[in-house]
């Protein structure tokens, strides 16, 4: 029994040594890397100098840059709200149909997936343009009187947000709504709770755990998605995304590309640990 034992262990770590070599190798390294690329000093050509530093993180209080970390985050924050809204209904109400409609809205939100998001963002581009057609339909329809100029401004970049990033909450939603037992909202029923009441008593505490899933799939990409930003924004609109990739192109700072992304790991991190502790407390609170 115990040569059994061993057997099995040693089968187990030969099954998990390739996860551990392809972790270490593709995401714990590379974070190391990074961190440690953020206190080099910048060369005077390309590359990095082995000079340690914290003039990297000093640069961060730039009003420059932290008007950038402020732009990012707040345009992170109205399209996450924009997202939750819209997607937890579709998601909620995707979940109550019958099982060949599940099908169908799910074949039509995989459909998408199917071309480059780069693509299907210059679609957006013929809709927003001056005389595209959004205008033929809003001037044919007589609501305005001349072409709007949607193109490049801060609506056309949320907007593009929200339609590349609404499928990750829809999908985290509806896989939390799916599992709810409808007996449970029938007790609350009988028990006299209608409307709002149950849904607020019953429903939504059993899909929180779908919408902070949803929240951080959508809140932590909006951070850095810049190429939402450059297409649909021009170079109006600068995120913390198009700002580490400017350094690590034009500005040739690789180091400081690398403080910036650290710091930005470190926010996102944040976000996960505190929808982690968010799922853990609803846990026992319902357990309870």
């Amino acid at each position: 029994m115990a040569r059994k034992r061993r057997g099995c262990t040693h089968l187990t770590l030969g099954m998990l040594l390739p996860l551990y070599v392809l972790t270490v190798a593709f995401i714990f390294f590379p974070i190391i890397y990074m961190v440690f690329l953020s206190f080099m000093t910048r060369s005077d050509t390309w590359g990095f100098e082995l000079r340690a530093t914290l003039e990297n993180y000093m640069q961060l209080f730039d009003p420059l840059y932290l008007h950038t970390f402020v732009s990012s985050l707040q345009l992170a924050v109205i399209s996450t709200a924009c997202i939750t809204v819209l997607g937890y209904a579709f998601g909620y109400y995707m979940a109550r149909l019958s099982d060949t409609g599940k099908r169908r809205v799910m074949f039509l939100l995989m459909i998408p997936f199917w071309t480059s998001s780069l693509i299907r963002l210059y679609g957006w581009i013929i809709i927003f343009r001056s005389s595209g057609v959004l205008d033929t339909v809003l001037q044919a329809l007589h609501i305005t009187d001349e072409p709007l100029r949607l193109l490049y401004t801060y609506p056309a970049v949320v907007v593009g947000m929200v339609y590349a990033l609404l499928p990750f909450m829809i999908l985290s939603v509806y896989s939390s709504a799916e599992k709810i037992d409808r007996s449970l909202i029938e007790a609350a029923h009988d028990l006299g709770a209608r409307g709002l009441q149950t849904f607020w008593t019953v429903s939504f505490p059993l899909t929180l755990p779908g919408l902070l899933s949803g929240i951080v799939l959508t809140f932590v990409p909006s951070m850095g998605l810049f190429f939402v930003a450059d297409v649909l924004g021009g170079s109006k609109i600068v995120l913390i995304g198009s700002l580490i990739q400017e350094q690590m192109t034009k500005g040739r700072n690789v180091p400081f590309a690398a403080a910036l992304s650290v710091i930005l790991m470190l926010l996102t991190s944040a976000i996960i640990g505190l929808e982690r502790y968010i799922s853990s407390r609803t846990a026992m609170e319902e357990a309870h």
